[in-house]
């Protein structure tokens, strides 16, 4: 199969590029001592998961399907988390997870006895400190119902769980700041973790970054770990699959309304719906931003802000073009929707010896089905 060839919209998934990551996990897991589970809340795509598995100890998730998902297909250990279960979630996945994570007191006093003798059971606390570039995305925002906070701990509810998890990162590509804030936690929080077996630090951490200082992160990881005497879990989402994976569209029309827009098929509304939602622009590979030919990306959806950048080219583009929107996978086609009726864009993985592989391809009854189904008499 040549890719040329493949209607587009589709992702691309390069397993050269994810193993590069995956590389960076196995050292920093080596160094460290630290076990690191997948975030199914970033990428899901488990037709990769055969890659991913035999670097890391298993998955970690915020529903119950996903919960499902990680037992069944990726394997190794099971993490459990909902910012709000319903006894119904706690029954369907007690049996199939490791470790059973609430957010709440009340929540771990409601539903701790049907997971006893079934799986670990853990509370998410909250530090108050975090590190994140917008407010919709900081578990420590004002009245975060994210978590315990340290002055409403109940000492009693601590007592009765074996770990407890962290989540105060997004995209933190500091390993400093990363250190601040362990710090703050084993500040805060030290006299509970020396009774804990396990502590989670929870996701955002960028450590396949660019530079990222690896060793250094490592050490601290290591050195908090044998302080307080835990198994300590990272939950890695977007560093797994970073840099890995393009969105590939066609331009199908350019219209001039003062500026020039090329207008594509895929839509940020349907299929890369974080660009619209926290107004990052998305990258082209084949833009050039010393380029003099000055484009708005849009996308074909009725909504009238909805593009995915503004951007340069060395050469006109031209309908019938297909450009490519780089690291289009976290936190991507975990959201993909039918707004508009769009087609949705297939997914395929290149491999490592160059063949591509179809994971997944949608058509109308899919669309029609996610929106109702009746049976004939």
């Amino acid at each position: 199969m040549n890719d040329t060839t493949i209607k587009t919209p589709y992702f691309m998934i390069d397993e050269q590029k994810l193993v590069a990551n995956l590389d960076k996990a196995k050292q920093l897991k080596e160094l460290s001592g630290v076990k690191l589970v997948l975030a199914l809340k970033c990428f899901s795509t488990w037709g990769v998961f055969d890659i991913i598995k035999p670097y890391l100890d298993g998955t970690t998730s915020s529903g119950p399907y996903e919960v499902k998902l990680g037992h069944e297909t990726f394997g190794g250990e099971t993490h459990a988390y909902s910012v709000g279960y319903s006894e119904q979630d706690v029954l369907d996945v007690a049996d199939v997870c490791d470790k059973m994570i609430f957010n709440s007191q009340s929540q771990l006093a409601a539903y701790r006895h049907l997971v006893e003798g079934k799986a670990s059971i853990g509370l998410r606390l909250n530090p108050g400190v975090s590190y994140a570039g917008q407010d919709l995305a900081d578990p420590a925002r004002a009245f975060s119902r994210l978590g315990v906070q340290a002055n409403h701990i109940q000492a009693d509810a601590l007592a009765s769980v074996e770990g407890v998890m962290f989540h105060m990162n997004c995209e933190n590509k500091d390993v400093d700041a990363f250190i601040t804030l362990l710090d703050s936690i084993s500040e805060q929080f030290g006299q509970y973790l020396d009774a804990m077996s396990w502590v989670s630090l929870g996701g955002g951490v960028f450590f396949t970054w660019p530079g990222y200082d690896i060793p250094k992160l490592a050490a601290a990881l290591k050195a908090f770990s044998d302080k307080h005497g835990v198994q300590l879990y990272l939950e890695p989402g977007e560093a797994i699959i970073t840099k890995t994976t393009d969105l590939v569209v066609t331009v199908v029309d350019i219209v001039d309304n003062h500026k020039k827009t090329a207008i594509v098929d895929s839509a940020t509304e349907a299929h890369r719906l974080d660009t619209l939602i926290y107004d990052e622009p998305a990258s082209i590979l084949e833009a050039d931003e010393q380029g003099e030919h000055e484009y708005v990306i849009g996308s074909c959806s009725c909504l009238a802000g909805d593009q995915f950048c503004e951007t340069r080219f060395n050469e006109p583009l031209n309908i019938g073009q297909r450009l490519h929107i780089l690291d289009s996978a976290g936190y991507t086609m975990v959201k993909l929707n039918w707004f508009n009726g769009l087609r949705m864009p297939s997914v395929y993985c290149k491999r490592g010896n160059g063949d591509i592989e179809k994971l997944n391809e949608f058509d109308y009854n899919d669309f029609k089905r996610s929106l109702s189904q009746w049976s004939v008499s």
